[in-house]
């Protein structure tokens, strides 16, 4: 159920665009979503803030110069001149809604400032097939979490069927640090690893290409504002740092992991590349999508006080529809579409996003704006809604039948993976992530 007194005028589900496209029923980006992102004009090397409305990308940079955002604070124009989104992160969510605003009100049909950015459109809007889509923020650090209980209980059963969830599972969210330097935007390709790999118990290792590469579907999530170093941030407080969402994939060579994961965790397994969608989901935007904590089972544990909190509980969670599909060359030399692997609900998560901010943070550390959240691997419940290869094929046991007779148990060189989201509920405007892509090469 959408919370009435938390929206406002511009959720409104039969606002209108004067950009067309941004109206199509189907659209990621209508002008109730209007999302941010960083990009590059053609034949320009200076990225830019742009905002995403239908087929469209407002520059926000060109905007801000014909005076368009002249109401906001100084502080805030001069974040929309930046290279990234991190200016306007270390502001925070409030400096972020007030563009929200006046970009709506901007280019929303009807209204005084509707009709003067109208008659500069050719300057403010850049066709997306005229831009280069960017990581949206430079990330000073990277922490991916493990936050759905469906995955960690298919994957442990895979490994420990006597005992799949680890002890601390149900008390803490699980997470580790990655690598910030090896993130790329959608499209980027994606170099299949090599690395040190043992077969079976006994005998040594051996060093070449990963055979068991593997996708991982996450929510992206993006962090606004700072807390000082030795500052935990309560959990009252820790949704004030969700500054928007994304997509995420955390590809991942699972037979590289097998054998290095002990005792530490992921490293080389992980490290070598992870994609992230080009737009921020503001969260304000995804104010109608709020989603209750996942209901937790009779008998497990309710969470520390440091981590409970009943506003999270009541609407910290996201109802983000997340889909995954694959496009071998094999089928894109025989015309063939996509095919799906898996569709599911990010508010199954057991722990929201504010959780995961107030227990990275509880033992002091800082994080900073632009520093970047992954969710961990957003499987459902279902056997439709497994969101990684080592869940559908059941590590090799049950390969995945593909359009045109070919299977799969780990991604092979040419295939594409194509991460989608989007939330849809009654009495809102469906709103979208985009995408988010990458095709695997051989390495080398």
């Amino acid at each position: 159920m959408i919370d009435r007194a938390r929206t406002d005028a511009t959720h409104d589900p039969s606002l209108r665009s004067w950009v067309d496209s941004a109206n199509a029923p189907q659209a990621d980006f209508p002008v109730q979503n209007l999302p941010f992102g960083t990009f590059r004009r053609e034949y320009e090397e200076r990225p830019r803030v742009g905002i995403a409305i239908g087929d469209q990308v407002l520059d926000c940079v060109e905007a801000a110069r014909a005076g368009c955002f002249d109401t906001l604070d100084p502080s805030v124009r001069d974040a929309l001149h930046g290279w990234s989104l991190n200016g306007l992160m270390a502001l925070g969510r409030e400096d972020a809604r007030a563009v929200r605003h006046v970009a709506s009100s901007m280019l929303a049909a009807g209204g005084a400032a509707a009709e003067a950015a109208r008659e500069i459109a050719d300057r403010i809007l850049v066709p997306v097939s005229q831009a280069s889509l960017l990581v949206p923020a430079e990330i000073g650090d990277y922490t991916d979490f493990y936050a759905s209980i469906h995955h960690a209980t298919r994957v442990g059963a895979l490994f420990r069927p006597d005992s799949p969830l680890p002890p601390n599972y149900k008390w803490i969210p699980i997470g580790y640090h990655g690598r910030a330097s090896s993130i790329v935007a959608s499209g980027a390709p994606v170099r299949r690893p090599s690395g040190q790999v043992r077969t079976g118990s006994e005998g040594s290792p051996v060093v070449g290409p990963s055979a068991g590469l593997d996708y991982e579907i996450e929510l992206a999530i993006w962090v606004g504002g700072e807390n000082a170093l030795g500052a935990p941030v309560p959990i009252a407080a820790a949704a004030d740092r969700v500054w928007g969402l994304g997509l995420l994939n955390d590809w991942s060579a699972r037979d590289i992991q097998g054998w290095e994961y002990q005792p530490l965790g992921p490293f080389l397994s992980k490290s070598f590349v992870t994609t992230v969608s080009p737009w921020v989901v503001t969260t304000d935007a995804l104010e109608p999508f709020r989603a209750p904590l996942a209901a937790r089972p009779e008998g497990d544990p309710a969470p520390l006080p440091y981590l409970d909190d009943a506003s999270d509980r009541a609407r910290g969670a996201f109802a983000v529809t997340l889909e995954v599909s694959i496009l071998t060359a094999t089928m894109r030399a025989a015309g063939l579409a996509p095919h799906r692997l898996s569709v599911a609900d990010a508010s199954t998560l057991y722990w929201t996003p504010a959780q995961m901010i107030a227990h990275h943070t509880s033992n002091g550390c800082n994080l900073r704006p632009g520093d970047l959240l992954g969710s961990g691997t957003a499987s459902g419940p279902g056997d439709e809604s497994r969101g990684c290869l080592l869940e559908i094929a059941r590590r090799g046991a049950a390969p995945v039948v593909l359009p045109g007779g070919e299977a799969r148990t780990f991604l092979q060189d040419g295939d594409e993976v194509i991460m989608r989201g989007w939330c849809e509920r009654d009495g809102a405007r469906r709103i979208g992530f985009g995408e988010c892509r990458g095709t695997v090469r051989a390495g080398g």
